[in-house]
């Protein structure tokens, strides 16, 4: 990239499961609190960047979640030190086509996110309840569609395996310009606004800052984090990381169980490489 040698990093963006977050689902604490008060000093913006609900993605970082900035529910919700900064929005009539397509879906699971919370048909099997609640800390269990007053601008489904690359195709085909459907992993795909993915979140926070995309730094192990790790001058892949996301990626860093993030804030801080042409 043009340029590369006169800049700095100002900037990391954190994908969470399977990236900053290890498979049971937590981080070393102490260690990360320690970087992040560097990077505070020299000035470095600390963001996550996750398909999960805000309300969940801040509960990892009381310390410091007035403080950081967050592009939620792949890039639908995005809060920046506390302060909405941009609220995705589906039409009504969008909502109903996109919740039809669902419908006539045999074997799908869906949960329907909105700004004020998620919600979830109670008709829908009470394993896939009880494993979304540790990505949607608001979750509401709803008898009908109907009963959701709020915003909404996403998502969150999951089928067998086997069926997954079909029903992307097949929603793609049929609704592609009003939703666009993102792979996760493990069956998961999120339903997202055409455009409104991680890195356009990071776009708006760069605006703000002023700091260009040769400065920032991104980290992410799955299909809804390619355009974050491409856009970033330094996109990083966990060595778990999908295919698409390692040919997505400049760089690659070892697992997220062995503290990959963190030993390229490490460097980032140290100024070593590849921070130090």
């Amino acid at each position: 990239m043009s340029g590369k040698k006169l800049a700095s990093v100002k900037l990391i963006a954190v994908d969470m499961d399977g990236t900053f977050l290890d498979d049971q689902k937590k981080y070393n604490k102490a260690k990360f609190l320690s970087q992040y008060q560097q990077l505070k000093q020299q000035g470095i913006k600390f963001v996550v960047a996750s398909g999960n609900q805000y309300y969940q993605l801040k509960s990892f970082f009381p310390e410091i979640a007035s403080e950081i900035a967050f592009v939620a529910e792949n890039g639908g919700y995005i809060v920046k030190e506390g302060q909405d900064l941009s609220v995705a929005s589906l039409s009504a009539e969008s909502v109903a086509k996109i919740l039809e397509f669902i419908d006539n879906t045999p074997g799908l699971n869906t949960v329907i996110c909105g700004k004020d919370s998620a919600y979830i048909l109670a008709s829908q099997p009470d394993a896939f309840y009880q494993k979304m609640q540790n990505y949607y800390h608001r979750l509401k269990k709803i008898e009908n569609y109907q009963e959701i007053d709020d915003t909404i601008f996403k998502f969150a489904t999951n089928i067998d395996d086997h069926h997954l690359a079909n029903f992307m195709t097949s929603l793609d085909k049929a609704l592609g310009h009003i939703i666009t459907p993102v792979s996760s992993g493990h069956g998961s795909a999120d339903l997202i606004i055409p455009g409104r993915h991680k890195a356009n979140g990071l776009r708006m926070l760069q605006e703000i800052w002023g700091i260009d995309d040769s400065e920032v730094v991104t980290f992410g192990d799955g299909g809804n984090d390619v355009e974050m790790l491409k856009q970033a001058g330094y996109g990083f892949a966990m060595a778990n990381a999908m295919p698409a996301a390692k040919a997505a990626a400049s760089y690659s860093t070892v697992s997220n169980n062995e503290e990959g993030v963190l030993k390229i804030i490490d460097n980032v801080l140290a100024g070593e490489a590849p921070f130090n042409v």
